[in-house]
């Protein structure tokens, strides 16, 4: 998940109402550049606004339990970090989809991540787990570059995660497309991990995009996963194996061919990734019939 950013709104020249018969006068052009020189102004105190509220988060210490590259191209790192610790703030992990905050030291900003691993685990194992995208100069960065028993600091829970409710009973919600591309499988993984009777519906795909093998994380899952009863379709953007022989080109592109709707009411959809996917998958199964309430995002 991306950081979030500082960003201002000029406002707009007033305009009539097409209802109304009363008519206003638009504002004179020449304020506008007085607008933005006061929008400038008042940046710092925006920006101070926006620490002080990094302040009021309460921060948790926990170590790095592990951290491993999780691609062969080593864009990509699992990491475990022990919340054994601190109950409260595994107890507030509860829905697959869920987020939080990271501080790491020398970084100028926390990292926004999915957790990874599906919530019994924070119970059962004491651990948060996370894919992490390697972005140069970002905290994620950093954090890749820390060993095992450094120290990092954790925001609380955060997000309402994947409302998978709306897909019960399995009977009623009977094909489920999920789809993921590059790290945003990471929140994917716990949904699928945590289980939400896959193997009870009759048709559950999943479709994961990345650049190429090099990039897809999770392969050693990928058995276990379609065990539990999701079909797996992965699809390589840039393959760099003339052998490979799968889905090539885009997550959306692929969909959009092999869709095969034929109960738009018993049919839902979780999306995780890029934005552009997103919006076409969405605005595809918007247009065959799938009611939005059960297309699935974690934010």
């Amino acid at each position: 998940m991306a950081a979030i950013a500082i960003a201002g709104a000029i406002p707009r020249p007033l305009q009539p109402s097409p209802s109304s018969s009363s008519s206003l006068s638009p504002l004179p052009m020449s304020i506008f550049p007085l607008l933005r020189r006061s929008f400038r102004r008042n940046l710092p105190s925006l920006a101070i606004a926006a620490a002080a509220r990094q302040d009021t988060i309460a921060w948790t210490h926990a170590p790095l339990k592990l951290l491993r590259p999780a691609s062969a191209d080593g864009s990509l790192f699992h990491a475990q970090i022990d919340v054994s610790e601190s109950p409260d703030l595994a107890a507030g992990f509860t829905a697959p989809g869920q987020y939080l905050q990271i501080r790491v030291p020398d970084a100028p900003k926390p990292a926004f991540l999915a957790i990874a691993s599906p919530p019994e685990a924070a119970s059962l194992k004491g651990v948060f787990e996370f894919l992490i995208k390697k972005v140069p100069g970002s905290a994620a960065e950093k954090l890749c570059g820390l060993g095992s028993g450094d120290l990092v600091e954790l925001s609380g829970v955060m997000g309402k995660g994947f409302a998978v409710d709306r897909f019960s009973p399995p009977e009623s919600v009977s094909t489920v497309f999920i789809f993921a591309t590059g790290s945003g499988i990471s929140p994917i993984r716990s949904l699928i991990e945590s289980g939400f009777s896959a193997d009870k519906r009759s048709d559950v795909k999943l479709f994961y995009g990345a650049r190429n093998l090099q990039r897809m994380a999770y392969q050693d899952r990928f058995k276990d996963w379609e065990s539990s009863g999701v079909r797996i379709v992965p699809v390589l953007s840039q393959p760099d194996d003339d052998s490979w022989n799968g889905q090539s080109g885009y997550v959306q592109e692929v969909f959009s061919r092999a869709k095969q709707i034929l109960n738009p009411s018993s049919t839902g959809a979780v999306l995780c990734g890029h934005n552009q996917m997103m919006e076409d998958v969405t605005a595809m199964l918007v247009a065959d019939g799938v009611s939005k309430d059960k297309i699935l995002k974690n934010f």
